[in-house]
């Protein structure tokens, strides 16, 4: 049985997912980045062994895949791979009806248009200005007192959400304050900034072209205030998986899978895929 490895260095949190040659995941771990990024991929990666009950001397995985913005501070790793491929392959191996990917970390958004082989078609980004990001929530969690896991429950309690006018991480928490000292309610302001970040990521949505199917990945995909707002918009449920917050590695791994078996047909004289 091959095995192949997928590393995710993101700004915030970094995942590791190992996969078989039935290209099932049998290995998965998330960890904090902190400021040692190295540190956190061989971290991630060796959880990721562990969880999946591979001993490395026995069988090991053959190819490892870095993407993520620290890619190349995966050392151990074979090969780097950007973000964008990484998690428009996961998405469309995960939903085969994926034709748009939005994927949302804690320091950018991603818009993602592929065809039904996961190639990338187009993308666009935003990674200057935190505010439809994961980082605009975290804002929001700290200035309320709220655990960033309840954020989206405690949105959902609203019916009056309270609309956010700010486009600046840096001045969220402020805004916030003022509309809390006004008496609006938390479950309203949180409802408020759960829809601003939704705005924002339509309109990179609609920048690639929203075609169905769209899948949600990225960490923030785990906050199904986000997912609820996101579908209310959207008109239609887009995809969630369990796995979504390890897409990115998940499409690492399957490039370190591609590179696999391409070995194996170059070992049986057939010419090797690059």
């Amino acid at each position: 049985m091959a095995y192949a490895g997928g590393v995710d260095v993101g700004s915030t949190q970094t995942k590791a997912v190992i996969i078989n040659e039935k290209l099932e995941i049998v290995g998965r771990s998330l960890t904090d980045t902190g400021s040692n990024v190295t540190v956190a991929a061989e971290n991630a990666f060796n959880e990721a062994i562990k969880n999946a009950d591979i001993h490395e001397e026995e069988e090991g995985v053959e190819f490892i895949v870095g993407t993520g913005y620290g890619r190349y501070k995966v050392t151990f790793g074979d090969a780097q791979t950007t973000e964008i491929s990484c998690h428009g392959r996961g998405a469309v191996h995960m939903f085969p009806g994926t034709r748009t990917v939005v994927d949302m970390g804690g320091q950018d958004t991603k818009a993602i248009r592929v065809a039904e082989t996961g190639e990338i078609l187009d993308f666009v980004m935003n990674d200057k200005c935190a505010a439809g990001t994961g980082r605009f929530l975290g804002a929001a969690a700290s200035a309320l007192g709220v655990p960033l896991g309840e954020l989206g429950g405690v949105a959902l309690k609203s019916s009056r959400p309270v609309k956010i006018s700010t486009t600046c991480t840096v001045f969220a928490d402020g805004e916030i304050l003022s509309l809390i000292g006004k008496g609006k309610k938390v479950e309203d302001v949180l409802l408020g900034v759960h829809q601003s970040v939704v705005s924002r990521a339509l309109s990179l949505m609609r920048r690639v072209g929203i075609e169905k199917e769209v899948t949600f990945t990225g960490g923030v995909a785990n906050n199904i205030g986000m997912v609820t707002v996101l579908n209310q918009e959207l008109g239609f449920d887009c995809n969630v998986s369990s796995d979504s917050h390890y897409m990115g590695a998940l499409g690492a791994a399957l490039f370190a899978m591609d590179r696999i078996m391409a070995g194996r047909k170059g070992q049986h004289g057939m010419a090797e895929v690059k």
